[in-house]
């Protein structure tokens, strides 16, 4: 048997193909088209270029590992979280969607904190309102293009738009629905309340179900833009965090993952919601059944290193050859010149604003501490801590509300990069661990497909089965002792750049 996971993600369609033990037969990507950002703060992709990526991808992944169509027992998809996916009465898409980073919400965050109350809102989708969700992002289109807004029949997220189109089904997923801000997450329901506060009708909504359910079937039409077999199944799925989690086997309470991607997540396992009554983290349903996640975010974890990459280059004595991944390698390894700490140099990454712990969509990146001594190198290792600061911002929080935290898995570019990890345990003054299979949202995707398809019989026998440990990284204990000195005075930046903005 061979499971198909599909990631649609910010910058591309990923879909990876794996057996029955974990081991990836065949994966491929195709890059979707930049992402627009018409006024600042604003981040629009249209849906339609998705499914294009989609259909070629599957394509290629399958061309790649020499299988048919009807080799792949099930499908599973993962993708972007929060973006806003709306449609006609004829499914046709109606604006661009409005995306994970897109922060033109603010004033309607603010409306609905202050029409249900900010401690209501936690207690009825654990949650606070923030800019990123998907409810914020309708309600701006309602209030800004009523005529877009009357036109809507079909609300979906990312991932869900290419099932629709690869099945015909209106259907998500408890996980990924979380990050809507109209989900009672406790209870793994669409939240009537908040629907009925905010007059918006369910049947806007697809329909819910566990992550490794099967919720449709490869249609015709999907079947001829993608190479699969018509009628093959499809599984729910995940939004990309907890795919993710599932691809390092982070399911269970005590094993946490730190991922740096375009965005940074700390995302943690539990048994029941954990809230945290600030709000600084989102508590969402996991995609392991009868389980939820706490997680905090940075907004602009790897996009910072790629900020300065697309800005100033990633040149060394004059080299700006090769690919995007040689392009980080030459940065890692100029900032490995520099010493921890970078000489006292800090970087606050919050180009996109930031969600924890700050819930700012006006905050702004930071880069002080600049003396004649500075190189360049200095820079990209002070980029390289400050992300690894921000991030230990929710392991602070995890401190505060009990989340335990005996295991640290790291993923995304942040896994890839020797100098990342050492910083990141340093920084965390933690041992972490990387997996063999580091290949993110499509592999747990995939996982799940395998599930469906009972090839095991549970989430977390699955993960036993394939998730292996790849190798891992202790602090430096003279090193974390700096990053710590460093993490106290970068606590400091945030409050310093608001008085100053302000």
């Amino acid at each position: 048997m061979s499971f198909l996971g599909i990631d649609v993600g910010t910058g591309g369609t990923r879909a990876l193909v794996i057996d029955e033990g974990g081991r990836v037969i065949a994966s491929a990507t195709e890059e979707h088209q930049a992402f627009a950002s018409p006024q600042i703060g604003w981040a629009e992709q249209d849906p339609r270029d998705w499914w294009r990526a989609c259909g070629i991808a599957v394509h290629k992944a399958l061309a790649q590992g020499r299988l048919r169509g009807d080799q792949i027992s099930c499908v599973g998809l993962s993708g972007q979280m929060h973006g806003a996916v709306l449609l006609d009465e004829q499914a046709r898409v109606v604006r661009p969607a409005l995306i994970w980073c897109d922060v033109r919400t603010e004033k309607q965050s603010r409306d609905l904190t202050a029409q249900i109350g900010a401690a209501r809102l936690i207690q009825l989708t654990c949650n606070p309102a923030l800019t990123n969700f998907t409810l914020t992002k309708c309600l701006w289109v309602r209030e800004n293009e009523p005529a877009n807004w009357s036109k809507v029949r079909s609300l979906m997220l990312p991932k869900d738009y290419v099932r629709f189109e690869l099945t015909g089904e209106r259907a998500t997923d408890v996980a990924d629905a979380s990050g809507t801000l109209l989900l009672d997450v406790a209870h793994r329901r669409w939240s009537k309340e908040i629907l009925g506060l905010v007059e918006m009708d369910e049947s806007l909504l697809p329909t819910l179900y566990e992550s490794p359910e099967i919720c449709g079937r490869v249609s015709a039409a999907g079947a001829a833009a993608t190479g699969l077999q018509s009628g093959t199944p499809v599984v729910a799925g995940a939004g990309d965090q907890a795919a993710g989690a599932i691809g390092m086997g982070v399911v269970s309470p005590g094993t946490v993952s730190a991922t740096i991607g375009t965005s940074g997540v700390v995302l943690a396992a539990t048994d029941a919601p954990a809230l945290d009554p600030g709000g600084r983290l989102h508590t969402f349903c996991h995609a392991v059944p009868g389980r939820w996640m706490v997680m905090g975010v940075t907004q602009a974890a790897g996009l910072s290193l790629r900020w300065f990459r697309d800005r100033f280059g990633a040149a060394i004595n004059g080299s700006s050859s090769g690919s995007n991944s040689d392009a980080y390698d030459r940065l890692t390894a100029e900032a490995a010149q520099a010493p921890p700490g970078s000489d006292g140099l800090l970087w606050a990454p919050y180009l996109m604003g930031e969600r924890t712990p700050y819930l700012d969509p006006t905050a702004r990146g930071v880069l002080v501490g600049f003396t004649a001594s500075h190189t360049r190198a200095h820079v990209i290792r002070a980029i390289l801590e400050g992300v690894a600061f921000s991030l230990r911002d929710t392991f602070t929080i995890f401190q505060e509300i009990e989340v335990p935290v005996k295991t640290i898995r790291l993923g995304g570019g942040g896994a890839r990069s020797p100098l990342w990890r050492q910083i990141q345990a340093d920084v965390y003054g933690q041992q972490v661990e990387t997996v063999e299979a580091e290949e993110g949202a499509a592999y747990g995707a995939a996982i799940l497909a395998g599930v469906g398809a009972k090839a095991w019989p549970s989430v977390d026998a699955a993960c036993g089965a394939v998730v292996r440990v790849a190798g891992s990284t202790t602090p430096n204990s003279a090193d974390s002792l700096v990053m710590d000195k460093a993490y106290a005075v970068y606590r400091r930046i945030y409050p310093a750049m608001k008085a100053i903005l302000n």
